[in-house]
């Protein structure tokens, strides 16, 4: 019971902080720290329960923009297949659109692999101050732009847009960098408006995420865990999608309203109690 609890409030967790800019895999990170400096012995492996509520993350934003997804699709080959819907500007633009997601995605791809492959986030969790001044940094970008409003909207994304917010999602894999915040500010460093924005950075988060959870379900099923633990992952990934479709939703009326300054205020908050206690 007790170790289905902590499942249960884990997939939450990740369900809550995805969405939202303050960094899920920070906050994770620090209950593992947390509960380790209190000497308790949690049997759960974080990195691969990470991996796998992501998944329910995942299916979650693929669902609250399951509709512009299946347009930019249809728009994509379509230009490409038929010559004359070339001269329709909706087909055109979201053949863009789409290419500009596509360079965008592409500098959070190739950071990772070489992160991976140095084993360079393994260093940068062990150093739990490190993940309290990425949270301070996250304040310092979200405080920031808590007054802009921009004033394109998607069809003037520029390829240089891409590129910027490309590389802010990249930074967001350090821990305590939040991606959705990263990106969110990166677009509004662009002058995108408020929703663009906001639209923008989770339909990105959808190739990225659909690559982690394609390599956390191979590893957990080269694991050697019983049928028990399968399904307190699933409970978690579950769990996780609900939360998440939930807090997207809310997340959206907070970029509109401008209101980004709470998680400002509380990655100031967090951050700062992790450097001096933790």
């Amino acid at each position: 019971m007790v170790k289905l609890l902590e499942y249960i409030f884990l997939g939450i967790l990740q369900g809550i902080t995805e969405p939202i800019p303050v960094s899920s895999s920070g906050h994770i990170l620090l209950l593992q720290m947390i509960l380790e400096k209190m000497n308790q012995v949690v049997n759960i492996d974080f990195e691969t329960l990470a991996t796998i509520t992501n998944l329910g993350s995942l299916v979650a934003i693929t669902i609250l923009f399951w509709k512009e997804i299946i347009e930019l699709i249809k728009s994509f080959f379509t230009y490409i297949f038929n010559k004359d819907s070339r001269k329709d500007k909706k087909v055109s633009n979201d053949y863009s659109y789409c290419w500009k997601i596509v360079i965008a995605t592409i500098p959070a791809g190739v950071m990772g692999i070489i992160a991976t492959k140095l084993e360079i986030l393994d260093k940068l969790e062990e150093n739990v101050k490190f993940v309290g001044l990425m949270l301070l940094v996250t304040s310092l970008f979200l405080f920031l732009i808590k007054d802009f409003k921009g004033e394109k909207d998607r069809d003037k994304i520029s390829f240089k847009d891409a590129i910027v917010i490309g590389l802010s999602q990249m930074i967001a894999i350090i821990p305590g960098i939040s991606r959705s915040g990263a990106t969110i500010v990166g677009g509004m460093f662009s002058k995108l408006k408020r929703e663009t924005a906001f639209n923008y950075s989770f339909i990105l988060y959808i190739p990225i995420s659909i690559a982690t959870s394609l390599l956390g379900i191979k590893d957990l099923l080269e694991m050697s865990i019983s049928s028990t633990e399968y399904i307190l992952y699933i409970i978690a990934a579950i769990l996780s999608g609900i939360f998440t479709y939930i807090f997207t939703k809310w997340f959206a009326k907070i970029v509109k309203e401008g209101k980004l300054i709470y998680f400002s205020i509380y990655c100031l908050i967090v951050g700062a109690l992790v450097i001096l206690f933790l």
